[in-house]
């Protein structure tokens, strides 16, 4: 009798490699990011990590003996959905991975918009000694977090250490720690007003597509500051082009966009009140270590005794 198999179709550390050996001693495990490891074993794993898009023919079908697919990255909204419900096949994702890596990056991104360390940079190389009319700062601001996941609670977090008043957005009031207003997202044109830093962190799902759009962007401060690290797609990019060179706001951080990479004509790229950085607000020296050791491993356990893996199982209702 063949052994169940596992697909890790990713280049881990091989003490990681042990970690999944011994969860499950009595499968086959075929490990590495390269398509030549894994692309002979689609047929009958039970089990992939790290999917990837060319998996989709050969393992989505309806004799196909995968189970559960562990995605190596937070957002899933690549995945086909629908598809995968139809064959009752389990997904979890990398959710709670960032929390620490892209609140950093959030912060980055408001500390420099707000200390104007971007025109500081650009000054450096042409040797420019100018003041740049510097005089905003971050402490006792208010922040809007749109999505309370990881991510945004670790944020409120970072943000009461600089005496921030914090907004959170979600489709619930339960209070969280930290957050001073939660709002409902219905409720998100009212809050803007309101705050000097919006910060989105929700995924892409059908509720959040243009979330963002030529009204929220018009109801902000012509002061604030827009940061997305969530989804692209959760902002209308014609609107926000718009709105930052009419001045609408004062600036963005922007780590995802509707089409990635950038365009090479966006805009966007010359704005000198926005940051760009290349979907990078996640990445981290410990990302591996924490899918394997922090989601990985615990539904493994769950999933070989029979159970469902419980830790960021995807609803397909919901899309998230």
């Amino acid at each position: 009798m063949s052994k169940r198999k596992i697909i890790l179709a990713q280049d881990i550390e091989q003490q990681l490699y042990d970690q999944v050996r011994q969860a499950a001693p009595d499968w086959e495990i075929i490990a590495g990011k390269h398509k030549d490891s894994w692309q002979d074993h689609l047929h009958d794993a039970e089990i992939i990590a790290g999917w990837k898009q060319e998996m989709e023919e050969p393992c989505l079908q309806g004799d196909s003996p995968l189970r559960w697919i562990q995605s190596w990255s937070a957002g899933i909204d690549s995945y086909l959905l629908e598809r995968l419900s139809e064959l009752d096949i389990l997904l979890t994702s990398a959710n709670g991975v960032h929390a620490y890596p892209i609140s950093e990056t959030i912060f980055a991104m408001m500390l420099s918009l707000t200390r104007k360390i971007p025109s500081y940079i650009r000054n450096q190389q042409t040797k420019t000694w100018s003041h740049e009319g510097l005089k905003l700062e971050i402490h006792e601001k208010t922040i809007g977090i749109i999505g309370m996941g990881a991510i945004g609670k670790e944020t409120a977090k970072i943000a009461k250490a600089f005496g921030m008043k914090v907004i959170g957005v979600r489709h619930s009031h339960k209070p969280e720690p930290f957050v001073d207003k939660m709002a409902v997202t219905e409720q998100l044109n009212t809050i803007l007003p309101d705050c000097d830093y919006v910060v989105a962190t929700v995924p892409l799902t059908r509720e959040t597509q243009h979330l963002f759009g030529r009204e929220q962007f018009a109801d902000m401060k012509v002061t604030s500051f827009f940061i997305n690290i969530g989804r692209g797609g959760v902002v209308d990019e014609h609107a926000l082009v718009d709105a930052l060179q009419a001045g609408q706001i004062a600036g963005a951080g922007l780590d995802v966009f509707e089409s990635e990479p950038l365009e090479n004509n966006s805009p966007l790229w010359n704005l000198k009140n926005v940051i760009i950085t290349p979907h990078t607000a996640g990445s981290t020296e410990y990302y591996d270590k924490r899918v394997i050791e922090d989601i990985f491993i615990p539904n493994l356990a769950a999933y070989i005794k029979g159970g469902k893996p419980s830790v960021n199982l995807v609803d397909y209702d919901k899309g998230y």
